[in-house]
């Protein structure tokens, strides 16, 4: 996955509440299933969060005792998740990107990123990762996507897109995920070549979401890809699909998955 570029990056900020309502959070099993892959020593684990965004991960883990220091460059953003986060104390939101933050070497038992770790420059992210862990600690990597097995529904989208917004739909939006996705083999691909890691798993968390109408296009307007439309051409395609919602019923049933990626730093 290339990163993004700076516009696209801090366009969140500009609707960042609107992102806390409409984005899905992550399941329950996956921080069970992270906690179990860190080999810890028996006391609290200290992690380092890439991309806190409004926090939805950060109080995943912070429920579970895990003290956080969260990255989170926009502004805006940052305050929602130092709102929800207020209650834990073993939380920390720092207004910095991954790149500009200054490291504290073997700091950290593990780093976790959730939807985010794509915006980090290539050339930064696992080197920099291998330098905040300690030896054997973790990088968790996760994201919600949306997971198509052949249903019509899809087809519907997509032509809907092709005549409305074909450049998002050859750039493969990150949301209603109209093509096939590759950012998962991708991430397997760039952790075992590079060498800093060991211990590569994946786990898949299948689930389902309803929309309505309104639901889908607010969820659409904290993708930065249909953000950066011109506002006419943006509104035109959440009309359109509006009324395929309204064709269905008046709710759609969309499949998605949360995926998660795991590695271990070497001892090296």
């Amino acid at each position: 996955m290339e990163s993004g570029g700076r516009e696209q990056r801090f366009v969140f900020g500009e609707v960042a509440e609107l992102y806390d309502r409409a984005r899905a959070g992550y399941p329950e099993p996956l921080v069970d299933d992270v906690l179990d892959y860190v080999q810890g020593d028996g006391s609290s684990l200290r992690a380092l969060e890439v991309g806190a965004g409004t926090g939805k991960a950060t109080v995943a883990f912070a429920r579970r005792d895990v003290e956080i220091v969260a990255l989170e460059p926009s502004p805006a953003m940052a305050a929602v998740a130092m709102w929800h986060c207020s209650r834990f104390p073993g939380v920390k939101i720092a207004g910095s990107t991954f790149e500009a933050w200054p490291v504290e070497a073997s700091g950290f038992d593990l780093l976790f990123s959730a939807q985010a770790w794509h915006w980090v420059h290539p050339s930064v992210r696992y080197v920099k990762a291998a330098q905040a862990l300690r030896a054997g600690g973790t990088l968790a990597l996760f994201w919600n996507e949306t997971y198509w097995h052949g249903e019509p529904l899809r087809d519907e989208l997509d032509e809907i897109y092709r005549r409305r917004a074909p450049e998002l739909l050859a750039r493969n939006p990150g949301f209603p995920g109209l093509n096939p996705r590759r950012e998962d083999d991708e991430v397997v691909s760039d952790i075992t070549g590079d060498g800093q890691f060991a211990d590569v798993t994946t786990r898949s968390y299948p689930w389902l979401t309803s929309l309505a109408g309104h639901g889908l296009v607010e969820l659409l307007g904290t993708q930065s890809d249909h953000r950066l439309l011109p506002e006419e051409r943006r509104a035109q395609l959440f009309v359109a699909l509006g009324e395929l919602v309204a064709a269905h019923g008046g709710e759609i049933e969309v499949p998605r998955r949360t995926f998660l990626v795991l590695a271990r730093r070497g001892s090296t």
